[in-house]
Formats: structure tokens, sequence, C-alpha cells
């Protein structure tokens, strides 16, 4: 009986996450990458003491989810939605740079992890960069 429950609720999660949208699986991602972001960030501010193993966990779950940034599955077109532009499917092979580049740098950091606050700021300065840059032209700006 218990093991009949638990098939099921793993084919309902499972079933969940197959059906979800575009705009909902990339919000979901996004959030995930601004968690892992915020946590870095508090640490290279000085506001979170530097832990080498949480420093490096952070930027690989950054990683991991930078990995699944799709853009081809995630904004397909007509999948406009609140906050992103109809400029990314415009520019879309542009949209598509700035995400193979935010890729490259955060595999790069997680490469090269930083060894201590003062290292990890110029790493996510750059991906900061990265993210801010396709922000600034393909999301629409929160009122």
């Amino acid at each position: 009986m218990k093991k009949s429950a638990i098939a099921l609720a793993v084919l309902a999660v499972g079933t969940t996450l197959a059906f979800a949208s575009p705009e909902d699986d990339r919000e979901h991602l996004m959030k995930a990458m601004g968690k892992s972001m915020g946590e870095l960030g508090k640490v290279a501010k000085g506001e979170s003491p530097f832990e080498a193993d949480a420093v490096l966990a952070s930027l690989k779950a950054l990683n991991d989810n930078a990995s699944k940034l799709d853009v081809a599955a995630l904004f397909p077109e007509g999948s406009a939605s609140k906050g992103t532009s109809p400029k990314i499917w415009e520019n879309f092979d542009d949209f598509k740079a700035h995400a193979e580049k935010l890729k490259a740098d955060v595999a790069a950091a997680v490469a090269a992890p930083a060894a201590d606050a003062a290292a990890l700021g110029p790493q996510l300065g750059m991906i900061g960069k990265d993210c801010g840059g396709c922000h600034e032209l393909y999301r629409i700006k929160k009122d």
C-alpha cells in the first residue's frame, strides 16, 4: 500500500513537471538562479562569512540551473508573459548569445572557485553583468 502511494506521488510530480509551461519553467529557473546569486552576493559583500564549501555549493547550484537555460525550450515563439519583452524573439540570436555567455562564466567560476570573498566579488561581478545585460535588453521592468 505504501509503495503504491509513493509511486503515485512520484508519478503525479513527474506529470506536473512534464506539463509545466515554458513561462512557469523559466520563471522557476530564474528565481532559483537569483537565490544562488543572492547567497553568493552576501558572502562577497561580507554580510555572510566566506565558507569555501558553501560558496562552491552555491556556485554549483547556479551552474546546474544555468545549464538548464535552454532558450529554445524556455522561450518558444509566442510565449511572451509578464516580464518578457517581445525583443527576445526579434533578436533571438543575441538573446541566445547572452545566455551562452552566462553559462560559460558560471562554469568558469565553478572550475576555479574563489579562495576568499575578495576574489568572489569579481566573479560575481562578471556573472551579474551577464544577468543584468540580458535583463536590461530583454526584460520588462516592474512598475
